[in-house]
Order: structure tokens, then sequence, then C-alpha cells
């Protein structure tokens, strides 16, 4: 059983510091039972960053695209044109994100909390710097330069990897998105505008994160007991916190040399990799 004071502790050990800007992925499963569930989650978080600091997670909605583009669940053909006709459209104060897990959607719905624009890949955010990291999120940039990953980037924001592994390290497609010759998909979504709910139609890089499995464990290699990365236990899950600009860094020249120059349109996305 772990508390929320105790989870503050753990925070302070594994390396989280006052002021930090954090980018969380997590998994209350894996952390085990704490009394006080999400929230408490939360709670120790914002007291191991204090007031000058900032949570940011992800808060995807990967309903929000064509039916025929689903992957992260199925449902039958002939259903396509009535979600096509009724599918709500991404508010970002109303919409919930979807499989980001209970630590994520809590922070979405904190008080205060800010998030960004895009009706696919939006991150949330809490905390002093929270409106100010979520306020740019092109349409056409996923989790690339457009997005709240750069103002992570630049901020000197870290990475926790809260009882989950590097194939969930969204930071690693910030610098997949900066690769030459990447694939440009079609995708689109729901969304209001002045003049009422529509689809709108959008070009971006395709994102793939197949082997960011392999990526982190070269950078953990790499980077074991450095300052780039920190590991230990928080409540039963191991933990691992590194920041935002070594790994991008890292991930960048790992990447170039493993992913071929693409030069014809790719097969539109439809794995959830760009979910991360």
């Amino acid at each position: 059983m772990r508390t929320r004071e105790l989870l503050t502790r753990e925070f302070t050990l594994l390396g989280v510091r006052a002021g930090d800007v954090l980018l969380v992925h997590s998994s209350m499963r894996s952390i085990g039972w704490v009394c006080g569930g999400a929230t408490a989650v939360v709670q120790a978080l914002l007291e191991a960053v204090g007031p000058y600091g900032t949570i940011v997670v992800p808060a995807q909605t990967p309903d929000n695209r064509d039916p025929s583009r689903w992957s992260h669940r199925t449902v039958p053909s002939q259903w396509w044109d009535t979600i096509r006709e009724h599918l709500p459209p991404f508010e970002p104060a109303l919409t919930p994100s979807d499989g980001m897990g209970a630590v994520a959607e809590r922070v979405r719905t904190w008080p205060g909390s800010a998030r960004s624009g895009h009706p696919l890949t939006s991150f949330a955010a809490v905390g002093r710097q929270a409106a100010a990291l979520m306020a740019e999120h092109r349409l056409d940039s996923l989790l690339g330069d457009g997005s709240p990953l750069a103002a992570l980037e630049r901020a000197g924001a870290k990475v926790l990897l809260l009882g989950v592994g590097y194939e969930k390290c969204t930071a690693f497609h910030l610098a997949e998105s900066r690769l030459p010759g990447l694939r440009v998909v079609q995708l689109t979504a729901v969304v209001r505008t002045e003049n009422g709910r529509e689809w709108v139609r959008y070009e971006t890089a395709g994102l793939d994160d197949h082997d960011f499995g392999d990526l982190g464990a070269d950078y953990e290699a790499e980077y074991d007991k450095d300052a780039y990365l920190c590991r230990a236990m928080v409540g039963a899950a191991t933990s691992r916190l590194f920041p935002v600009r070594e790994a991008v860094r890292f991930a960048e020249n790992w990447l170039a040399p493993r992913r071929p120059l693409r030069r014809e349109p790719g097969p539109a996305v439809g794995h959830e990799s760009e979910m991360r």
C-alpha cells in the first residue's frame, strides 16, 4: 500500500525536484494499491515539483478520426456512416482522453488544467507553466515541432516513466518527426468551428513506435547510472526519470540510420503508434 506522502518521498528519491516540468506516462496497475487512487498520485506529483513545477500528460483521443481507420477498437462497418454523422467534436474542456490511463485523465480534469488543441494527439497539463506549454499544437504536427513536445524540450522538461516502458515514450516521436523523408498521411477529425460541428482533413507525418523499446534499451545502456537517467521503485512500479532534451538528441542519432527514407507516400496511419 502507498499513501500520497510516501509517493511524494519516493518521487523525490527518484530525482524529481521542486520546479521540475514532468512529462508523465503511467500505469496505476503497476504502481499498486494507492490510498486515494489516481488523485493521490497526482497530488504527490504536484507536491514533489512544488508550486513552480508543472505536470504534463498525454491526453490523446484515438476515436477522433474516421472509424475505418480505428485500430484501438473494432466496430462493424455497417456502423461507420452513423458514427461519421454523430461522433462528438473534439472540445478540449470536455472530450475525455481514451486509453491514456487514470493518472492522465485525472490531470486532464484537474482544477486549472490546460489542454492543447489537437483533436487527435493532445496533451494536458497542470501547474505553473501549464498554459504556456499547451499553447501551440498545430493540426499538421501530431507529435513534432509544432506540438507541446517541442515546448517541453525548450523548457528543460523531464520524462517520468511511471511503471511503463520506453515504448510509451512520446518524446521519441519528437525525434522521429525530425527525420527526413517521413511519409505523409491524410487524417480527418471532427471539431467544433464557428460554423458548428465539422469534419476537417489534414496532412501530417506518419509515425511509428515499433522500435521504441529497443531505442529505450540502448538509451538506458548508454546512460545507466548517469545524470541523464535515474531509476527507482515508486510503489511497486519500476520507474525512470530522464531529460527530454538528451533523450530526443539520442533518439535522433539512433533512429536516423534505422529508418529508411520514404520517397513515396506510405499507408495511412492506422496503427496506434501515433497514439503514444
